[in-house]
C-alpha cells in the first residue's frame, strides 16, 4: 500500500474496509479493486463457461435480437418489486430455448439478476451498434425501485460500456438531460430513478478508469452528465439521511479524471454545489449518545429493525441514528476532500489552489459557527495534501494567495477554538507554500514559531502580531502582501467586534513595523477611503486611522498625492484621512508642505488649454489648503507655515486671474449657505481669508472686510490695491511681518512674474513697519528695491521706486513730512477751510508714509478735529472724517497708545449711532473706524462685535452690539448716556432714533448703575435734552418720552 493511501487511511476513523463508500473511495483515489464488484462478476464468469461465451459471440444479430427481446420481455413483464429475487414462472418459450443455445440451468435462469447479467453480456458482445442502442434503451426504461433490479441494471451496463463506451455514455447523458432532468421536479417517488441514474453513473465511471484506451477518449458529454449529478446533489434534503450525498461527489470525481478535464466553469459550479450541499448541514452532535459506540459497527438499517422488533426505540435508537449521521458526514466530507485533491492533481499549480480556494470564502466568512468550521478543515486537510505530496509543475506567486491568508488570518480569533487553531495551521501552511515556490530551502518564520503551541495566549498576542507581520512581510510577494492587506481593510465594515479589532490591530502592526512598499500605499489607501464610513465600530475606526498616521509618516508624498485624488476636496469625503496625518505634528508640517508644493505647480496658460492635468493638481491642493484650514487638527502647522501659505495663495490668485476662471468670483455671498462648489477664483480668496481668520489675527480679517477691501481681490484690476491694503494692516496690527518679509524676499528673486509682483507690494508696505530694519538690513533692501527697477513688469518698477523714496529708506524725510503736516494741519483748523476732503485726503497720505512715527501732539489735535467733523452736514466730509479719524487712531505706537485712548473712547457713542448714518459709505467707515477704537481701548468682546459690525442683521445684531459696548466699559455708563443725550437733537432721523433706542436701553437695563455714577450737574443736562421730546412733532420722539419720563424722573429723585 502506498504512503498516500496510508496517510488518506490513517485521518479516516472509519476505516473498516467492508464500508461500501471507504471502497469507492480506495478505488477512485488508489486503484484498489472493488470486492464486490468482483465477487459479483466472477459469479457471472463462473456461471457463463467460456464455451457458453463463445457460443454468444457466434450468434448473429438476427439470432441475439429475439434473445435480448425475450429477456427485455420477462423482465418488463416481471418488473414491479415483489420482494422476490426470482421470476414468478419459467414458461417463456424464448427464455427456455436461450437456456438450451447458452446450456443454462433452468434455475439459475430465473434470477433476475443473472438475467440480468446475461442481458448486459450479450449487449457487450454484439456487434451491431443500433441493435445496442434500441436494448440498452428498454433496459433502462425497466423499473428501478428494487435495489436489486437497480443494481443488475448498472451491471448490466457496465459490461455494455466495455465494447460500446459512446453508444452508454451518449444513453447515460440522454437520460440524464431528459428523463432524469425532469423527474427531478417530482417529489420523492422518483427516489428510485435517481437512485438508479447514480448506480449506473458509478458502474460506468469505474469500468471507464479500468480501461486503458479511455486515457485517449475525448468525452464530450461529462459537463452535462456532471450537471445532472449536481442537480441531484441540490435536491437532496439538508440532511444526513441517506448516502447519496457523499456518491454523488464520488461520481464527480471519477468523471472528472476522465478526458477531457473539466472546464474552469464547470469546475466553479461543481465546487458551488458540493460546498454548499456540504457545508450547510446541520451540526452534528458533539456528544455521543449512550450505547453508540456498539451499535456504529453494525448495519443501521438491519440494526434498527431488530431494535424496534424488540421494542427498543428509545436512547438505544437514538444512538444508532447519531452513529449513522456521524459515519455519513465523515463519509461526505472524504469525499469532498477528494474532489479537491483530484483537481489539484489535474494541474498542480498555485493558480489552481487559489482557484479552489476562493470557493470557500463564502463560508469562511458565514455566521454559523459549524460551517466555518468545516470550510477551514477541508482546506487545512488539502493544504496538508499539497505541502506534503504535491510537487507543482510552475512557479507562480498569484496575488489572490494574499487574499486566502487574510481570509484564514480573520479566523484566528474566532469563537470556535477548533476554527481558531485550524485557521493557524492554515496560514502556517500556505507561507510554507510560498517559501517553496520561491526555491527556498528553509520553511517559512512563522510555522517554526507556531509548531510550539496550538494556540496563542492572550499575554503574547501581541508579540505573536508583529512575528506575523514579520513573516507576511518576508514570505509574500508585493502584489500578495496587497491583497492581504484589502481583505483585513475590507472585513473592517463586519459587526463581529473580534474579528475587526483582530484585523485592525494586525494592519497597525503591519504598517508600523515592516511598512509598505511605494507600490502598495495607491491601492491601499483607495480601499480604506471606500471602507473608512462603513466601519460601525469606533475603537476600530480610530486604530485604523492610527495606522493610517503611520503609512503618511513612511510614506508623505506618495500618501498626499493619493488622497488628493480620491476626491474632489467640497465633498470633504477625505477629510478624516487628513486628520489623522495631522495626529503626528511633524507630518502635519510636511503635509502641509507638499501641499504648498503642489500648488505652485501652475503651468503658462498655452499649457492648460491643451492639457489640464497639471492645473488640475493644483486646484485640487488649493481645494484641500481650503478645507483644511477650517480643520483644527492643522491649525498649528499652518500657523507654521502662515508666511508661505499667504504667498502661495495669492500668486494663486493672481496665477488664476492669469487663467481667465473667474466664474463664481461676482455672484458670491457670504451669507448664502449654497452647497454649490465655489469656484477656483473664489475658493482661493476663501482660503486667503480663512488663512488669517483660522491662524487667530482676526483684526487683520476685521480691517479688510470692514473696510471691503477683500472686494479689492477680486478682479485684476484692482488687485494691487488689495494686497497693498492687507499689507498694511498687517503691519499696523504685527502680523507675521517678520516670517512674511523673508518669503517675499525669495520670491523677488523668483522667475515668476507674478511672484515678484506680490513679494514688491507686500515689502514695500512692510516698509513702514518700525522693526523692518531688524528683520531684514537697509543694505539688503536697499539692493532689492534697486533690482527691482530693472524687471520687466511695470508694477514691479514703480513699487520699487516707491519703496526707495520711502521714509524708511530715507529717515531724513521724517522731518520734512511732520513739518507739512503741522502745517497742514493749521489750515485744516480754520473755519473758513473750503476743501476739506482734500485736505483730509493728503493728511490721509502723509500718515500712511509716516506710519507709527508720526507727532504725537499734531496726531491728537488732528483727531480733536476730526470728532467735530463727525456731524457735518457734508456726506463725503463725515465720511472722510470719520475714515480718517481711525487712520490716526491705528498710527499710534505702543508707548503712545493712552494718549489716544481717551479720545477713543469720546468717539464710542457717536460712531455707533453713525453706524445707521443716512450715507451707506459713511456707515461703512463708521463700522471700520469703531472697529479700530474697540481694538485700541482693548475691549473684551471686540471679536464679536466685529461679527455682528460685519454679518449681523435686525434688532438681534443692534442689541448685541449695545450689550458688548456696555459691558466692556464698566463704570462708563453715564458718560455714555451723556454722549448720546446731544444726538437727541440731531436733524438726521436715523441718527435721534438709534441714540433714543440707546438711551432706553440704558434706563432700562442700567437705571441703578446711573443713578450710583451720576451727579446733579448731569441731570440738568439730561432734562435740557430730553423734555423738547414732548412737544417734538415726530411721534416716535413723544413715545419714547411717555415711556421713559417715569426712569428719568426716578434718576432725578436717587441721583445724590
Amino acid at each position: 500500500m502506498s504512503s498516500r493511501f496510508s496517510e488518506t487511511f490513517s485521518l479516516m476513523p472509519w476505516r473498516s474496509s467492508s464500508h461500501p463508500l471507504l471502497r469507492e473511495v480506495l478505488e477512485l483515489e488508489f486503484g484498489v479493486s472493488d470486492m464486490e464488484l468482483e465477487a459479483e462478476a466472477g459469479s457471472v464468469c463462473l456461471s457463463l463457461q467460456e464455451e457458453q461465451t463463445s457460443r454468444i459471440r457466434s450468434l448473429m444479430a438476427t439470432e441475439q435480437s429475439p434473445l435480448l427481446e425475450a429477456i427485455c420481455h420477462c423482465l418488463e413483464e416481471h418488473g414491479q418489486p415483489s420482494g422476490s429475487e426470482l421470476l414468478p414462472s419459467f414458461e417463456d418459450s424464448a427464455i427456455q430455448n436461450l437456456a438450451k443455445i447458452l446450456c443454462l440451468d433452468p434455475q439459475q435462469a430465473k434470477e433476475k439478476v443473472f438475467l440480468l447479467s446475461l442481458y448486459g453480456l450479450m449487449l457487450r458482445e454484439c456487434g451491431d451498434a443500433a441493435l445496442v442502442k434500441r436494448y440498452l434503451t428498454r433496459l433502462l426504461d425497466l423499473s428501478h425501485q428494487s435495489c436489486s433490479q437497480r443494481e443488475g441494471i448498472a451491471f448490466a451496463v457496465g459490461l455494455a460500456s466495455a465494447s460500446h463506451l459512446e453508444v452508454v455514455w451518449a444513453m447515460l447523458e440522454h437520460l440524464g438531460r431528459t428523463r432524469f432532468l425532469r423527474s427531478a421536479l417530482r417529489d420523492t417517488q422518483d427516489e428510485t430513478l435517481r437512485s438508479s441514474f447514480l448506480s449506473a453513473a458509478s458502474m460506468l465511471t469505474k469500468t471507464l478508469q479500468q480501461e486503458y484506451n479511455t486515457q485517449s477518449y475525448r468525452f464530450t458529454q461529462i459537463p452535462e452528465l456532471v450537471q445532472c449529478l449536481l442537480c441531484i446533489l441540490q435536491k437532496e434534503p439538508n440532511f444526513l439521511a441517506s448516502p447519496f450525498r457523499p456518491k454523488i461527489i464520488l461520481v464527480v470525481v471519477g468523471l472528472s479524471k476522465l478526458r477531457p478535464h473539466l472546464k474552469p466553469l464547470v469546475k466553479d459550479r461543481v465546487l458551488q454545489v458540493c460546498f454548499s450541499s456540504v457545508f450547510m448541514l446541520p451540526p452534528v452532535p458533539t456528544e455521543t449518545p449512550e450505547g453508540c459506540p456498539a451499535l456504529m459497527q453494525l448495519d443501521p438499517n438491519a440494526t434498527e429493525t431488530l431494535l424496534l422488533k424488540e421494542g427498543k426505540v428509545g436512547e438505544q435508537r437514538a444512538a444508532l441514528l447519531w452513529g449513522h449521521s456521524e459515519a455519513l458526514f465523515k463519509e461526505t466530507m472524504c469525499a469532498l476532500n477528494l474532489l479537491l485533491r483530484t483537481f489539484i492533481t489535474q494541474n498542480s499549480s498555485m493558480d489552481e489552489v487559489c482557484f479552489l480556494l476562493q470557493h470557500t470564502e463564502p463560508w469562511l466568512m458565514s455566521d454559523k459557527i459549524h460551517e466555518r468550521q468545516r470550510a477551514v478543515q477541508s482546506i487545512l486537510l488539502f493544504l496538508q495534501y499539497l505541502v506534503d505530496t504535491v510537487k507543482f509543475t510552475e512557479e507562480a506567486t498569484p496575488s489572490a494567495l494574499g487574499h486566502q491568508i487574510g481570509l484564514l488570518t480573520l479566523l484566528w480569533r474566532d469563537e470556535d477554538r477548533t476554527t481558531c487553531r485550524c485557521s493557524h495551521q492554515c496560514v502556517s501552511l500556505l507561507l510554507q507554500l510560498t517559501v517553496q515556490q520561491k526555491g527556498k530551502t528553509q520553511e517559512a518564520i512563522y510555522p517554526n514559531k507556531l509548531k510550539q503551541s496550538e494556540f496563542w495566549s492572550p499575554r503574547d498576542w501581541e508579540a505573536k502580531l508583529y512575528s506575523m507581520a514579520k513573516a507576511f512581510e518576508q514570505d509574500l510577494t508585493v502584489a500578495q502582501h496587497t491583497q492581504l492587506v484589502l481583505t483585513l481593510l475590507h472585513s473592517l465594515c463586519s459587526h463581529n467586534h473580534l474579528r475587526c479589532d483582530l484585523a485592525s490591530k494586525l494592519l497597525l502592526m503591519m504598517f508600523e513595523e515592516a511598512g509598505l512598499k511605494v507600490e502598495q500605499v495607491a491601492e491601499v489607501l483607495h480601499s480604506l477611503f471606500q471602507k473608512l464610513p462603513d466601519i460601525p465600530l469606533q475603537d476600530v475606526q480610530q486604530t485604523i486611522l492610527k495606522a493610517m498616521t503611520t503609512l503618511g509618516s513612511q510614506h508623505p508624498q506618495e500618501t498626499v498625492e493619493v488622497v488628493l485624488s480620491l476626491c474632489h476636496p467640497s465633498e470633504r469625503r477625505t477629510l478624516p484621512l487628513w486628520k489623522a496625518l495631522a495626529a503626528d505634528c511633524r507630518l502635519a508640517r510636511r503635509v502641509i508642505t507638499l501641499l504648498y508644493v503642489k500648488l505652485r505647480l501652475r503651468p503658462p496658460r498655452d499649457v492648460t488649454r491643451s492639457s489640464c492635468q497639471t492645473q488640475l493638481i493644483s486646484l485640487l491642493a488649493l481645494g484641500t489648503i481650503y478645507e483644511l484650514l477650517y480643520t483644527q487638527e492643522f491649525r498649528s502647522a499652518i500657523r507654521w507655515a502662515f508666511a508661505g501659505m499667504l504667498l502661495g495663495l495669492l500668486t494663486q490668485l493672481h496665477y488664476l486671474f492669469e487663467l481667465g476662471v473667474v466664474e463664481g468670483m461676482a455672484d458670491y455671498q457670504e451669507d448664502m449657505l449654497d452647497s454649490k462648489p465655489l469656484g477656483p477664483c473664489r475658493t482661493c480668496l476663501e482660503a486667503l481669508k480663512g488663512l488669517f481668520w483660522t491662524s487667530n489675527y482676526w483684526e487683520v480679517f476685521a480691517s479688510i472686510q470692514l473696510l471691503r477691501g477683500w472686494e479689492l481681490l477680486e478682479q485684476l484690476d484692482t488687485y494691487a490695491d488689495g494686497v497693498i491694503l492687507l499689507a498694511r494692516a498687517m503691519v499696523q496690527h504685527d502680523c507675521e511681518v517678520k516670517a512674511v518679509l523673508g518669503q517675499a524676499v525669495i520670491s523677488l528673486k523668483s522667475m515668476e512674474e507674478r511672484d515678484n509682483v506680490v513679494a514688491i507690494l507686500l515689502l514695500t508696505e512692510f516698509l513702514h513697519s518700525p522693526e523692518v530694519f531688524q528683520y531684514a538690513s537697509r543694505k539688503k533692501l536697499d539692493n532689492l528695491l534697486s533690482q527691482g527697477l530693472g524687471n520687466c513688469n511695470q508694477l514691479v518698477r514703480a513699487m520699487s521706486l516707491k519703496g526707495l523714496s520711502s521714509v524708511a529708506m530715507h529717515p531724513k524725510k521724517v522731518s520734512l513730512l511732520r513739518n507739512r503736516m503741522a502745517g497742514l494741519l493749521e489750515s485744516f483748523l480754520q473755519p473758513d477751510s473750503k476743501d476739506l476732503t482734500g485736505l483730509m485726503a493728503v493728511l490721509h497720505d502723509i500718515l500712511q508714509c509716516l506710519g507709527l512715527q508720526g507727532v504725537v501732539s499734531v496726531s491728537l489735535k488732528l483727531a480733536q478735529h476730526l470728532l467735530s467733523l463727525f456731524e457735518n452736514e457734508q456726506e463725503e466730509v463725515r465720511g472722510g472724517a470719520i475714515l480718517l479719524f481711525g487712520d490716526v487712531m491705528a498710527s499710534c505706537s505702543r508707548k503712545t497708545r493712552q494718549a489716544f485712548k481717551s479720545l477713543a473712547f469720546q468717539a464710542v457713542v457717536p460712531l455707533l449711532l453713525h453706524l445707521v448714518d443716512p450715507c451707506p459709505q459713511v456707515a461703512l467707515k463708521c463700522k471700520s473706524t469703531f472697529l479700530r477704537c474697540a481694538v485700541l481701548l482693548k475691549w473684551e468682546f471686540r471679536k464679536e462685535l466685529f461679527g455682528k459690525l460685519a454679518w449681523g442683521h435686525g434688532l438681534g445684531a443692534e442689541n448685541d452690539v449695545f450689550v458688548y459696548v456696555v459691558e466692556s466699559n464698566f463704570g462708563k455708563y453715564h458718560q455714555f448716556l451723556l454722549q448720546a443725550l446731544t444726538y437727541l437733537g440731531s436733524p438726521h432721523r436715523p441718527l435721534k432714533l438709534a441714540a433714543m433706542k440707546f438711551i432706553g436701553a440704558l434706563l432700562q437695563d442700567y437705571l441703578t448703575e446711573l443713578c450710583f455714577y451720576l451727579r446733579k450737574g448731569d441731570l440738568s443736562l439730561v432734562k435740557k435734552c430730553f423734555e423738547p421730546l414732548r412737544e417734538d412733532r415726530d411721534l416716535a420722539c413723544r413715545r419714547f418720552y411717555r415711556n421713559f419720563l417715569e426712569d428719568v424722573t426716578e434718576l432725578a429723585r436717587n441721583v445724590p
